[in-house]
C-alpha cells in the first residue's frame, strides 16, 4: 500500500519536453478565443452582409498606397538595419536603440496630415524618448539583449 501511495505522490519530469506545457496550453486557449471571436463577430456579419445591411469593409474602398507600401518598406528596412546596426555595435543594443529612432520618426511624419512645426515637433520628441525608455528598460534594467 505504501508503494502505491508513494508512486502517486511523485513526480517525473521529461526535460526534453517539459518546456512545451505552458505554451501548448496558451496555443489551446487563443485557439478557443478565436473560436469565440469567429461565432460572435464574423458570423453575424458575414449574415448581415448576405442580407445587404452591411458591407464588405475592404472591397469598393479606395487604398492609400504610398502609407500602405511605405509602412511595408519601412518595417522591412527595420529589421535588416536593425541587424546591421547590431552587428556594428555589438551587444550594446544600439541597433534597436538608432534604428527605432529613425522608424518611429520616418512612420510619423509619414502619417502625419499636416506637418506644422508643431507636430514634427512632438514626432521627433517621441522618436527620442519612446525607444530610449525601451532600450533603459529592456538593456539596462532588465539585462535583456537587443540587436
Amino acid at each position: 500500500m505504501e508503494s502505491g501511495l508513494s508512486s502517486l505522490l511523485s513526480i517525473s519530469i521529461d526535460f526534453g519536453t517539459s518546456h512545451l506545457f505552458f505554451p501548448m496550453i496558451i496555443h489551446w486557449v487563443l485557439a478557443l478565443l478565436f473560436l469565440a471571436v469567429l461565432v460572435t463577430k464574423t458570423i453575424p456579419f458575414l449574415a448581415a452582409v448576405k442580407r445587404g445591411e452591411r458591407t464588405l469593409p475592404i472591397i469598393g474602398e479606395s487604398m492609400d498606397g504610398f502609407r500602405f507600401f511605405g509602412t511595408l518598406a519601412l518595417m522591412v528596412a527595420y529589421f535588416y538595419l536593425m541587424a546591421f546596426v547590431g552587428n556594428i555595435f555589438p551587444y550594446t543594443g544600439y541597433g534597436f536603440l538608432f534604428v527605432s529612432m529613425v522608424f518611429v520618426l520616418l512612420m510619423a511624419l509619414m502619417y502625419m496630415h499636416e506637418w506644422t512645426k508643431k507636430a514634427v515637433t512632438t514626432a521627433v520628441i517621441t522618436a527620442i524618448v519612446a525607444p530610449s525608455v525601451a532600450w533603459f528598460v529592456l538593456a539596462k534594467l532588465f539585462k535583456i539583449t537587443l540587436p
